[in-house]
């Protein structure tokens, strides 16, 4: 079949969840599928990174950068005409003539789509080409936690933003013949009558590459993800400031590593003698290798947590808050531990530290579980059945 994906970021290195996602679904439609692959960026593109890509897409690999005066141009035009500032950042006039003529030169027999930011490309084409939409998350519903917890100076902006998004999640809705999601939760988010239409499509894990690795403990906790997503933001800040302070009262010494891609500056100013924030890393998989415990305490944003699928994977004894573990759907007390107040995430950590055989019968039922549950090549023929049908 021919393909087209359209893509808002290019989608390699694996340091985001959109990438890490399109990747590993280009990886196993690319067996049986010609792929035509429209990616935007904002940031430089590798020869690294074109290299990992190129062989994935035999229709043509394109990549068109967004320039920062056309952002705000665009952003601009945002406002003024009710659309999303997500959607107005993604949206580029001469990306949009791209790929007009992409659709009439490769002639697609199918057209994939990539997060809401990316469907208003498609809308002049809704009922021209057979097409399905990932909305992977619920943007709105993100934007929506994020003015709650927001200074009160943010807080209108952002609701604004959320009430657009909500709204544009609906009415794109009907551009699209399919559409998929990451977890029922966010299923039940989308605001459109038919939502129950949505197909739900996990994220899987790669097993051989993250598994158990045999190296020196360095640190009792760990936190890894994009340190300038803001829900990471707040899950590290919530972690170094009011988890941790708990579980230094039964555990003095206990260090926690903050590892992760571009550290917003409220995430550097953690660093101290007990708390280290690495930036990026090579080999992500190091950082979790080097700590005795994996936490993400989200308390805003939506979708699949992929963190969790590696750190399990690893066999690390793992906990998080009911919202992510929400879509991830594994058992409390089973698979991993699962609490929301400070108090409550600080006992479970210092319970792990205290008990290692506790810690290890977590961290084995846990590995089992992501292996029983996410797998790329299970999901990815989900969406091969939605694009021949």
């Amino acid at each position: 079949m021919k393909l087209l994906v359209l893509l808002s970021r290019f989608p390699y290195p694996l340091d985001k969840g959109d990438k890490l996602r399109a990747y590993h679904q280009l990886r196993y439609l690319a067996r049986h599928h010609e792929i035509c692959l429209l990616a935007l960026t904002d940031e430089p593109v590798t020869a690294e990174a074109e290299a990992a890509v190129r062989p994935l897409c035999r229709g043509g690999l394109h990549v068109h950068p967004l320039r920062k005066p056309g952002i705000a141009a665009n952003m601009t035009r945002a406002l003024a005409t009710g659309r999303p500032f997500q959607v107005g950042y993604f949206y580029d006039a001469a990306a949009q003539r791209r790929l007009d003529a992409l659709l009439l030169e490769f002639q697609p027999r199918h057209v994939y789509c990539q997060l809401i930011r990316m469907a208003e490309y498609l809308r002049p084409h809704a009922g021209r080409y057979p097409m399905t939409l990932d909305y992977m998350d619920v943007f709105s519903a993100g934007m929506t936690r994020r003015a709650a917890q927001a200074p009160v100076w943010q807080r209108p902006v952002l609701a604004l933003e959320a009430r657009r998004l909500l709204a544009y999640e609906a009415r794109a809705f009907d551009w699209f013949a399919h559409h998929t999601i990451i977890s029922d939760q966010d299923r039940q988010l989308i605001g459109h009558p038919r939502r129950q239409q949505i197909h739900v499509v996990l994220n899987g894990i790669d097993t051989d590459f993250f598994q158990p690795v045999a190296q020196p403990t360095e640190y009792d906790i760990v936190f890894c993800g994009n340190m300038s997503y803001h829900p990471n933001v707040d899950a590290a800040l919530f972690l170094a400031t009011e988890i941790l302070p708990l579980v230094q009262q039964t555990h003095p010494e206990a260090r926690l590593l903050i590892a992760g891609t571009t550290p917003a500056a409220r995430v550097l100013a953690l660093a101290s003698a007990h708390v280290t924030v690495s930036g990026w890393l090579p080999d992500i998989r190091d950082a979790y290798a080097s700590a005795r415990v994996f936490v993400a305490p989200m308390r805003v944003g939506t979708g699949l947590q992929n963190k969790l699928l590696e750190a399990m994977a690893m066999r690390l004894p793992c906990v998080t808050t009911t919202l992510a573990n929400n879509a991830l759907r594994g058992v409390p007390g089973e698979d991993l531990l699962v609490g929301n107040t400070a108090a409550e995430l600080a006992g479970h950590i210092a319970g792990l530290l205290a008990a290692a055989p506790l810690a290890a019968g977590l961290a084995e039922r846990g590995q089992q579980f992501v292996r029983r549950h996410y797998n790329w090549a299970a999901a990815t023929r989900q969406l091969e059945v939605l694009f021949e049908g």
